[in-house]
């Protein structure tokens, strides 16, 4: 802000608002969570707050993400700060409801917030020490659905990877694929794959990949969003806008393995089930397996699947279910984690499962979702 906003007191920044607590607490909500509970850059454990002409906007960030939010605040005097993120949200989290909540510098410099009878003083840092995120040069802008964009996260973030090493997998892969906009995420073990129509301005997209945090961060400002959410992607940043609250975020600098090639083509092996039964069938004799691997051996006869588990220090079950299945008898392994994942994903009442052999990955479907699949790596077991 320019020096006409910011005023001073003996040499110190002041600034005087005030804001209704769930107004403040929901924006604190959707910022506060950017920031490392441990920073050993002090003023990234801080929130900017500047007030200027009946707004406040709250910004926060850990270098790789930043969120902002405005809303609504009575500016008796313009200004800017940068107080403690947590420490505010919790603050705000334990007043009252209707509580209005009161914000002033005192002059020793530091903030005092004021509700009813309650009254905390916080430290302050310099605002010219909080670092800004430059966003510029975004070649693509387009805008999605929120529920579009959810669902392409919701259908592909649980098989991003958590190995730091391979550093690639640590997003969510987002690119144009001839008339669709798709979505991939996979850990080497497990793939997952969602598009939806692809919106204009998003023509000729080349791949991005979308950091682990910046996906959960979204994904969080997404409920209780707006309807729309316009999306403006560069070589190196992207920016989700979702109304009052904008997500800019780095890109992953690497490359995205060709996805491709692993998804199965011609496995002619199909297996029909109950995803409801099979998912409860999974869970049940897993109970016994060993934590490690979690090893759930799948047995396929004329339409009969029996699951079993076999551990020698827990001991064994097994459990059978009537399924869709008239191609020859096949035995084949499963994480039963990563069966579960994917059967969590099927919004429809069947799963339809495309199998090849023991050794070769197996490709699972949701009938009621054309536009989604998943690819699952065999066990040895």
């Amino acid at each position: 802000m320019g020096d006409d906003i910011i005023a001073s007191l003996d040499g110190l920044p002041t600034m005087k608002f005030s804001i209704e607590r769930a107004t403040l607490l929901k924006a604190l909500s959707h910022v506060q969570n950017v920031v490392e509970r441990r920073n050993t850059i002090p003023i990234l454990s801080n929130v900017l707050m500047s007030a200027e002409d009946g707004m406040l906007t709250l910004v926060a960030t850990d270098l790789d993400i930043e969120v902002s939010e405005s809303t609504q605040a009575s500016v008796m005097t313009q200004g800017q700060i940068t107080a403690p993120a947590h420490t505010l949200y919790e603050i705000a989290r334990k007043l009252p409801d209707g509580a209005e909540v009161a914000f002033t510098i005192s002059q020793d410099g530091r903030l005092d917030v004021d509700a009813g009878r309650s009254h905390f003083t916080l430290p302050l840092l310099p605002p010219a020490d909080f670092p800004a995120m430059t966003a510029n040069d975004f070649t693509h802008q387009f805008t999605l659905s929120n529920t579009d964009l959810a669902r392409l996260i919701d259908k592909t973030r649980f098989a991003i990877s958590t190995e730091e090493t391979r550093y690639y997998l640590n997003g969510i892969y987002m690119h144009a694929s001839a008339d669709m906009l798709r979505c991939v995420a996979t850990d080497g073990h497990r793939l997952a794959l969602a598009e939806t129509t692809l919106p204009a301005g998003a023509e000729g997209l080349p791949g991005v990949i979308v950091p682990r945090k910046t996906i959960a961060e979204l994904r969080r400002l997404l409920d209780g969003g707006p309807e729309n959410v316009h999306v403006e992607v560069s070589d190196a940043k992207i920016k989700f806008s979702l109304g009052a609250a904008v997500l800019t975020s780095k890109l992953i600098d690497g490359t995205f393995p060709d996805y491709d090639r692993v998804i199965p083509k011609a496995n002619d092996r199909m297996l029909t089930l109950d995803n409801k039964v099979f998912a409860n069938a999974v869970d049940r004799v897993a109970t016994i397996s060993a934590e490690k691997s979690r090893s759930v051996k799948l047995s396929l006869t004329q339409d009969n699947l029996q699951l079993a588990v076999n551990n020698p220090e827990n001991g064994a079950a097994h459990e059978d279910l009537i399924v869709d299945y008239s191609a020859e008898g096949l035995e084949i392994g499963f994480n039963a984690k990563y069966l579960l994942d994917v059967t969590g994903q099927i919004t429809g009442t069947d799963a339809i499962f495309e199998l090849s052999d023991p050794a070769s990955p197996a490709l699972v479907k949701d009938p009621d979702d054309a536009l989604a699949l998943f690819v699952l790596m065999p066990l040895r077991v």
